[in-house]
C-alpha cells in the first residue's frame, strides 16, 4: 500500500513541471486525493459497504472537484491533473499509467445495468474537457485531445481530435493494431 502511494506522488512529480516537492504533492494535489479516496471507496463497494462506498465517493466529490463513482476500476498511477470537472462512471476501467486532464468525462450510454461506460487503456492521456461515451475502448498509448468527443473505439497509438473525434494520424505500427486491452479489463 505505502509502494503504491509512493508510485502516485513520483507519477505526479514526473508529470506535472509545476510539482515543487513531495510535501507541495501530498498536501496540495486533489486530482491525487480524488485517486486515493477513490481505491476507498472501491474497496468498500468490492466488500458489499455500498452505502459507505458512496458516502466517499461523496465526500471526495465535494473535497476535491472529481467524481469517480465507487464501482469504477482504476489502474495504477493514474494520475488526474486540474481534476475539477472530471467524470469517471461506475462500470469505466482505466489502466495504468493514464494520465487526465480537467473536465474529462467518462460517461455512460445506456441507463441498463450492464457495460456501459469506457474502457482506457495503458498509457493514454485525455486531454482537457474531453469526453468518452458508452462501452468503448482506447487503445494503449492512444491521445484523445482537449474538447474531442469520443463515441467509436480508438486505436492503440493514435491521437483523435473533435466533435466527434476522428484521427489525425497513423496508429503506432510497434503497438498492436487491435483495439483491445484485456490486461486491463481482467484486474
Amino acid at each position: 500500500m505505502l509502494d503504491r502511494l509512493k508510485a502516485d506522488v513520483r507519477t505526479a512529480k514526473a508529470n506535472d513541471p509545476a510539482a515543487t516537492g513531495t510535501l507541495a504533492v501530498l498536501l496540495t494535489y486533489p486530482g491525487l486525493h480524488a485517486v486515493w479516496l477513490h481505491r476507498l471507496a472501491h474497496a468498500a463497494w468490492g466488500r458489499g459497504f455500498t452505502l459507505t462506498a458512496r458516502l466517499i465517493a461523496h465526500f471526495a466529490r465535494f473535497a476535491t472537484g472529481v467524481e469517480i463513482h465507487p464501482g469504477a476500476t482504476l489502474g495504477d498511477r493514474v494520475f488526474i491533473d486540474h481534476g475539477m470537472g472530471t467524470v469517471i462512471g461506475e462500470t469505466s476501467v482505466v489502466g495504468d499509467d493514464v494520465q487526465l486532464y480537467h473536465g474529462v468525462t467518462l460517461g455512460g450510454k445506456s441507463s441498463k445495468p450492464e457495460k456501459r461506460h469506457p474502457t482506457v487503456c495503458d498509457g493514454v492521456t485525455l486531454g482537457a474537457d474531453s469526453t468518452l461515451i458508452g462501452d468503448i475502448t482506447v487503445g494503449t498509448e492512444a491521445t484523445v485531445g482537449a474538447g474531442a468527443v469520443v463515441v467509436d473505439d480508438v486505436a492503440p497509438g493514435t491521437t483523435v481530435v473533435g466533435v466527434p473525434a476522428e484521427p489525425v494520424d497513423e496508429p503506432d505500427e510497434r503497438l498492436d493494431g487491435e483495439v483491445s486491452c484485456d490486461d486491463v479489463i481482467a484486474a
